[in-house]
């Protein structure tokens, strides 16, 4: 099992940061934040963390009710009204002391910590870290947990193509399940089905209108539909909206041939260099979603064609055919297809349909040199069939890669993951 070796073929169409820190807390010392230390020292920090505060890009002043308390204490002290006993406070009345000494911390406490609140009120971001998971909410629009929504995210679908990728993508954590077919795959994050197909805006090219070339842009992600995604045709069925609906029926030799290639597959008449088929006594499909992804682009063509370039990864969930089976594989094929629709009063064309051009594939895990017409994932339970992989390890996941070209029809590589 391995990576087929990519196939080209060409058809000539018929002449068609985060924030300061906080104010220190309370001591963790027995006897509190008051025996920790001396009054003067307390005192500097009281005035330290009103001045920070007031200088913190906070509110220029307190609350009135910080003002009014504040003022009352300044008072109360004047006229000695505060307990006096506190600062040297015989053994045997320590611990009452203790008590209005703390009563007193606390209340000056207060007034920091009050206007302290204002100032997080209006600006969280001065708090170290995230302590209200704000950035958490904002990334996974829930009310999870820290560890839920670092999963999600690393979930969340992935925006559409629109250009070509310069790397291959990262390692996904997990491993297949029948709940969970793409996890460990970074398909996880791919579009499902039809949905991966994102069409670009349509505009008007050479002879052909802006509703003439949405038209063929239509006509070409039903071909990719049909194709790779349908399930009856995943299943071994003709695509018949292919030949009805999409392909030219004056480009009479392409269609001829795919349509003898599904009844009578062979080495020379492979249906999977345009169809993804499975054989359904031997394996099923997981689910049923298929992850898509990849763009289309289009541009003027000669004698004022319009060319249509497609370029699309498919990645499908499999089990063995046994419904007690629970083991899961996943097979990816990636396809180029160049399409073209001509000007019919120059081409011997017919209106609304598109002409193959030319058409890769790239197929990973599935049996090398076999010509039976279907894609036979790697499964444990299997026997080996086809040859044994003997060319370089690919990443069936990388589209910054080319296709087809240069590579060696006859090489049979292996896959780095699936």
């Amino acid at each position: 099992m391995g990576e087929k070796p990519s196939e080209k073929r060409s058809e000539k169409p018929s002449e068609n940061s985060p924030g300061p820190p906080g104010p220190p807390g309370p001591s963790e010392e027995p006897g509190g934040l008051g025996e920790s230390l001396p009054d003067e020292v307390w005192e500097q920090f009281v005035r330290d963390s009103e001045r920070d505060i007031r200088t913190s890009g906070a509110p220029k002043e307190p609350s009135a009710r910080a003002r009014m308390v504040t003022e009352r204490l300044r008072q109360q002290e004047a006229r000695g009204e505060l307990p006096q006993g506190w600062r040297a406070m015989p053994d045997g009345q320590r611990a009452g002391g203790r008590r209005d000494r703390r009563r007193k911390v606390w209340t000056a406490v207060a007034v920091v910590l009050a206007a302290a609140v204002a100032v997080v009120a209006m600006k969280p971001s001065l708090l170290p870290g995230d302590p209200f998971g704000t950035d958490s909410a904002a990334g996974s629009g829930t009310d999870s947990g820290a560890g839920a929504d670092a999963g999600s995210r690393s979930a969340a679908p992935l925006p559409a193509e629109t250009a070509p990728e310069t790397a291959a993508p990262g390692a996904a954590p997990g491993t297949p399940t029948l709940d969970d077919p793409f996890a460990g795959s970074p398909a996880a994050r791919y579009a499902d089905g039809a949905a991966g197909i994102v069409l670009p805006r349509a505009k008007a090219v050479g002879v052909f209108s802006k509703d003439q070339v949405a038209g063929a842009l239509e006509q070409s992600r039903t071909l990719l539909v049909e194709s790779n995604i349908d399930r009856g045709t995943l299943l071994g069925a003709t695509p018949e909206a292919v030949f009805d609906e999409v392909l030219d029926p004056r480009q009479p030799e392409l269609v001829e041939d795919l349509r003898s290639w599904l009844r009578e597959p062979g080495e020379d008449r492979d249906p999977l260099r345009m169809f993804s088929r499975f054989d359904p006594d031997e394996v099923r499909l997981v689910g049923d979603v298929v992850k898509t992804r990849g763009r289309t682009t289009f541009e003027e063509g000669r004698d004022g064609a319009l060319e249509i370039h497609t370029d699309y990864t498919f990645v499908y969930a499999l089990a063995p055919a046994d419904p007690d089976a629970t083991e899961v594989a996943r097979t990816i094929v990636r396809r180029v297809i160049d399409l073209r629709m001509g000007d019919p009063a120059k081409y011997r064309a017919t209106p609304g349909r598109l002409a193959v051009v030319s058409y890769d594939d790239d197929i990973g895990n599935s049996a090398c040199f076999t010509h039976d017409g279907f894609l036979h994932p790697g499964l444990a339970w299997s026997d080996a069939t086809g040859a044994p992989p003997s060319g370089p390890a690919v990443d069936p996941y990388d589209r910054s890669r080319d296709i087809g070209g240069d590579s060696e029809p006859d090489a049979c590589g292996t896959v780095s993951r699936t």
